[in-house]
Formats: C-alpha cells, structure tokens, sequence
C-alpha cells in the first residue's frame, strides 16, 4: 500500500476524499482573477470522456470549498441552491478501514470539514446504496430521477463503485441529463478509469484498482494537505506513472467540472496534469 492512501485512510474522519482532472479552454481561476496555469490545446487535452455518459459532474476534492467551486456548482444546477433538490450517498464511507458511523452523520448533516449538504438545499435526502437492490428499482429510480444533485461523500472509491453498479445507479447515470454529481474525494474518483493501487483499500471480487471509468482521467486529491504529508506533488508524480492515461493531482481548492465531454479546472488552489 502507497504512502497517500495511508495517508488518506488516516484522515477519513477530517472529510477528506480523492480527485483529478483534464482541463478545457477556460479557467475559472482566470475569471476570478487568480493566478492560472497554461491550458493545454484541444489536441492536449485527452477529451477521450464517454459520449453515453452525459450526467454533469463536479468532481472535488473535499467538497464546495470556496466561492468558485460553488459558483462552478451553481452554473451546473443552472437555479440557486435553494431552490435545488439534493440527495447525498455516504456509502463510500463504511468500505473506509477508518469509516464510521459517526463520519456518516458528520458528512450528513454538515459537521464535517467537506461542505456539501450544509449549503441551504431546498430539500436533502439520504440515499444509502447498499439498500436499493433490497427495495426495487420502481421505488428509487423515481427519488433521484427528481434530484438536481447527488452529493457523493468520500472514503472508498472501489466500495463505492461496487455499490453503484449493485444497485443500479452505475446502469442509470448516463440517462441522467440534468441530474449534477458532485463527488468529495472518493466520490469523485469512481468517475476515473482507475484510481492507481497506492488508493486500494477494501478489495472488489473481480480484484483490480479500475473504476467506473466516465471520464477518461485519474484523480489524486488532497496535494500538500496538512495531514496528509505524504500527499506531495512529487508522490502525485510517482502515482501518475503508474496510471495508463491523463491524471490530475489537486488541492482540496480545486474541483474539475464536466459538461458534454468539455472538461476544465474550477481552482482557488494548484493542481497539476500529467500526460501519458
């Protein structure tokens, strides 16, 4: 097991989560004055993301953290957050080795250090994976067909991907044109094609570290985190190595957004990618 996901399994308990991303022609740290990065052209940029899976997503690394994730996440929503119907998933929480009951509630009830239900939805709903195959698609199907978002908390990323494709929420997303997903951590990772063996946690049947792959990227979240020491940009070097395709290291300032197959990076923060 790597030094990051030692690392990120120590900090479950904080909210924290995995990310990565590909960037397109507009930054909205250029719109909001920040310092930017060079943007890759349109034939760097890797745009291989699936045509079937059309559902919006954020793709953070420890929730809506400042004023232009949220503002990324508003666009998304295309109405305010008040007037938005959220249903949270906290099921990659329990396949954490440190995941918890109470982490479960923290992240629920927005107590942990990950905004995302705490942010003045219109309603807010619990949808626990793990229980949908018990109850029937013709019960659950219609609550997140009438969500504007879905709030995927963080802990680990293979446990939720099982979970997703279990229930039947992996066979729906694509269907899911207006539906925004906004992944913490973990959340965001199920999206990628793999999220690279140092991030292996609880094991899948078929074994394997490859995810959902929605998106044609990696992410490895929380660079240069305060607990997480190891999370350096040079570790993210190393991992990405070992990642057959695009990945992206990122701060818990920076989220990637993903509409139609164009992707770019929403940053308050630094973050970095690495070609194949």
């Amino acid at each position: 097991m790597g030094a990051a996901r030692g690392r990120a399994e120590g900090a479950v308990e904080h909210g924290l989560g995995d990310g990565r991303a590909v960037e397109s022609a507009m930054s909205f740290a250029a719109v909001a004055g920040l310092p930017s990065h060079p943007l890759p052209t349109l034939e760097e940029r890797h745009d291989r993301y699936l045509p079937e899976a059309r559902v919006k997503l954020l793709l953070t690394s420890a929730g809506v953290k400042n004023a232009s994730i949220r503002d990324a996440m508003v666009d998304l929503l295309a109405k305010p957050i008040a007037e938005s119907n959220a249903l949270c998933i906290p099921t990659a929480g329990y396949g954490h080795p440190q995941g918890s009951p109470a982490g479960a509630w923290r992240f629920i009830t927005g107590r942990a250090t990950t905004p995302m239900c705490e942010l003045g939805w219109k309603s807010l709903g619990v949808l626990e994976l793990t229980a949908l195959p018990s109850i029937g698609e013709q019960r659950w199907v219609p609550w997140v067909r009438e969500a504007d978002v879905l709030l995927v908390n963080g802990g680990d990323a293979l446990y939720l991907c099982h979970w997703m494709r279990e229930s039947g929420l992996a066979d729906l997303l694509p269907s899911l044109r207006e539906t925004v997903w906004v992944g913490l951590s973990a959340g965001s990772m199920v999206m990628t094609p793999r999220i690279g063996q140092d991030f292996v946690g609880w094991q899948p049947p078929a074994g394997g570290d490859r995810a959902l792959g929605m998106v044609d990227f990696s992410i490895f979240p929380h660079v240069d985190h305060e607990l997480l020491p190891e999370n350096t940009m040079a570790e993210a070097e190393r991992w990405a190595t070992e990642i057959a395709g695009p990945a992206y290291a990122i701060d818990d300032d920076t989220a990637i957004r993903v509409i139609d197959g164009a992707v770019d990076v929403v940053s308050e923060g630094h973050w970095r990618l690495f070609s194949s």
